[in-house]
């Protein structure tokens, strides 16, 4: 996939790769969404973004629905939003469900306990996802978006409200 551009941005390539994996890890909690087969299945999850690994993780159950459905179809679509400042990144990647027990023990936060009661936990499992690309819509933030739509508006011109560029990760 080349770099396509949905509206025109001063970002390289580079850049745009760069701004999606710092929103990833700034944003946090994504939507994982999989397919099962008939429907595409979205939960919120805390994802821990490694760029230097090329992988973003996931601490789950090892009896979620989700875990059988990457077992049959591994691609997923991750989507951050962070809507008070009109910042959206997704990235999409095959996924894979292991028992890793050293990278879970890594990867655990204290948050983690409202789930689990340590990282020991034999019902804990990892994904490991591995970007193939991501797309960014990144705004200077509401109030500018806002305003530069409400200018857009009364001129009839279309708004400049933030770059936008897919990439290859």
């Amino acid at each position: 996939m080349a770099n396509h551009k949905e509206q025109e941005n001063d970002l390289t390539q580079e850049e745009s790769t760069d701004r999606i994996w710092e929103l990833a890890k700034q944003i946090d909690v994504c939507m994982f969404a999989t397919w099962d087969g008939e429907y595409t299945r979205a939960r919120p999850l805390s994802a821990r973004v490694q760029r230097k690994e090329h992988s973003i993780y996931f601490l789950v159950n090892d009896d979620g629905a989700k875990n059988d459905q990457l077992k049959r179809y591994p691609k997923v679509t991750l989507a951050w939003s962070d809507n008070s400042n009109y910042k959206y990144v997704t990235i999409s990647g095959p996924a894979v469900v292991s028992n890793d027990r050293a990278k879970i023990r890594e990867l655990w936060e204290k948050t983690d306990e409202a789930w689990w009661d340590n990282s020991d936990d034999p019902d804990i499992r990892l994904i490991t996802v591995t970007p193939d690309d991501g797309e960014l819509w990144d705004s200077p933030g509401k109030i500018l978006a806002t305003a530069k739509m409400i200018v857009a508006a009364v001129t009839g011109a279309k708004p400049d409200i933030g770059d936008n560029a897919k990439v290859d990760l």
